[in-house]
């Protein structure tokens, strides 16, 4: 059984589930084209993290696990994102 394909599959049903229209987008920055984040709650009780870009609020949005977002925030801290130098 392909476990990533489910994984990948429960996430966009949960990801149709989400009430983003409603949800509080704050901004990266207070001007121009930037990242919005929101954190929305599901009918599961979990809190699920939205990203989307400011100039496009009705295009793609990501969304995360909390336990996606947790691993995401571990490895800035951990600086695994840094730029090379």
């Amino acid at each position: 059984m392909d476990t990533g394909h489910l994984a990948a599959r429960d996430k966009a049903a949960i990801r149709a589930e989400l009430d983003l229209r409603e949800a509080t987008w704050q901004r990266l920055r207070p001007e121009g084209d930037t990242l919005e984040y929101a954190f929305v709650t599901h009918s599961d009780s979990l809190t699920y993290v939205a990203l989307r870009q400011s100039s496009e609020p009705d295009g793609t949005t990501l969304v995360f696990t909390p336990s996606e977002w947790d691993a995401f925030l571990a490895g800035v801290r951990d600086g695994e994102f840094d730029r090379p130098r």
